[in-house]
């Protein structure tokens, strides 16, 4: 989840050239609809904690009623101590802007954390 167009495609991009299937939501709502109709399991969901309409963790809290294993990424232009987050078990942060390299490496992270 990325309202910027420039983030959403560089971010996309990245992770399809890395093998992993991507699913894109410019905002919180549309984020809840493209969870929804997602049939199978979503291993990760990488989400800007500011988006119009819903938070990043607004839809997080709403995400982990139906798909409780599902780990999180924030990511923000803000560092992790201005932006408020509940820091469970399967949630991460990285800070805007970030590489490919930083991105990779924290997503593995994140995907390998019990």
């Amino acid at each position: 989840m990325e309202d910027e167009e420039a983030v959403r495609k560089f971010v996309s991009k990245m992770l399809e050239a890395r093998g992993y299937r991507v699913l894109m939501a410019v905002d919180g709502e549309e984020a809840l609809s493209v969870i929804e109709q997602h049939p199978s399991e979503i291993d990760l969901v990488l989400t800007d904690v500011v988006l119009p309409k819903l938070s990043g963790p607004e839809v997080i809290a709403r995400l982990r009623q139906s798909r409780p294993a599902s780990k999180v990424l924030f990511m923000s232009g803000y560092t992790d101590r201005t932006v408020p987050l509940d820091r469970e078990a399967g949630v991460a942060f990285i800070q805007k802007p970030f590489t490919p390299r930083q991105l990779g490496q924290k997503l593995r992270e994140v995907l390998q954390s019990g």
